[in-house]
Formats: C-alpha cells, structure tokens, sequence
C-alpha cells in the first residue's frame, strides 16, 4: 500500500524503510527522493483538520545533495514544497575518488547523532532508511554509517547533513596549512626514506 493511500485513510506507518520515488529531472538532472510522509493534524473549533508534512531529499548524483520539508492540505503539494526547498537549500561535498567519503566524521542534530565512514570500493552503500536515500542522490558509492539515537527521519537527515558540511577535503586542509596534500596525506618520497 502506498504512502500516500495509507496517509489518507489517517494510518501512520513506519517510513524509515521506504526508499522514496526516483523522478528524473530535465533541469540538472536532478534525482529526488521521497524519505518520509506523516499526516499532521491541526485542531480547530469544528474538530481537526488534517494535513501533510513531507521530507524529500534531492541531489545530482554528481556531490550535490539537499533536503526540505514542505506541509500542505493535500499529498502532492507537500511533496512540491518539499521539493522546492531541498532545491533553494543544496551543498557541495567533495568526495574521494567520486565514490567515498575523504574521512571518518560524525554528526549530531538534537537527539541524532550518525556515524559516517569511508570504505573501500566495492562497499556499496550500507545506510539506513533516511540516510540511504541523502547518499544515493549525493552519488556516494561506497559508505558505511551508523545512526545512534532517534530513529527520527527529520533529526537523521540534519545529523547526516551536519557531518558533510564538516567534511574536509586533503586539498582543503593542505592549503590551510600551507603544506602539499602528499604531506597531510603522509605519502613520503623516495627521498626522504
């Protein structure tokens, strides 16, 4: 049963092991992922109306990744909102090789706290629910990550978004420091042995 039937009908399900749609997109080829969908319920002085709030991740596949939330009275335009925000709000990661992460980092946001490390090629993307769906429109390969603390998708998503934001590149780092990347990397020469 889809997310959207069981939503109308006023169940909540469990979300965190929906993948979300993959849509194409002709501007940038953009691939958006729809992460998780809850019935929202305001209460008015003839009972409670009812809306939806929608978490959806974009990226291009390519080290540039976004995330937005939209609320709306009806299904299809809170995943429009959420879609338009996650676009106005993406970053740039560098990664190594186009497939991995340069290194170990972790991230928090309120109670959620993700554990994101690199790993050789072959790995695939070993994630779950909220934080698969960030790495597979980022365009990571190979990652292995851990969440620790709320299983909430919205805190998962800030967690793992957080911990990217902190990622630095060797390069980065070598022109901080005024160094060669050979040496932040400790790759000596021949010469020095």
């Amino acid at each position: 049963m889809a997310a959207t039937q069981r939503a109308e009908r006023g169940e909540r399900g469990d979300h965190r092991g929906e993948r979300g749609s993959d849509r194409e997109r002709g501007e940038n080829e953009l691939v958006d992922k729809l992460v998780s969908i809850n019935r929202v319920a305001k209460v008015v002085k003839g009972g409670r109306r009812f809306g939806f709030a929608a978490l959806v991740v974009v990226g291009d596949q390519k080290g540039r990744v976004g995330y937005g939330s939209g609320k709306a009275r009806e299904v299809p335009e809170a995943i429009r909102k959420a879609t338009e925000h996650a676009k106005r709000n993406m970053i740039r990661v560098n990664l190594r090789e186009g497939r991995t992460l340069h290194h170990d980092i972790e991230g928090r946001h309120g109670a959620g706290k993700v554990v994101l490390r690199a790993a050789p090629a072959g790995t695939g993307i070993i994630a779950g629910g909220p934080m698969r769906a960030v790495f597979e429109t980022l365009g990571v390969a190979d990652v292995v990550t851990k969440s620790i603390g709320t299983s909430n998708p919205h805190n998962m998503v800030k967690a793992t978004f957080a911990a990217l934001q902190n990622l630095n590149a060797p390069r980065h780092i070598a022109a901080k420091r005024g160094k060669k990347v050979a040496d932040i990397l400790g790759r000596r020469s021949e010469t020095e042995e």
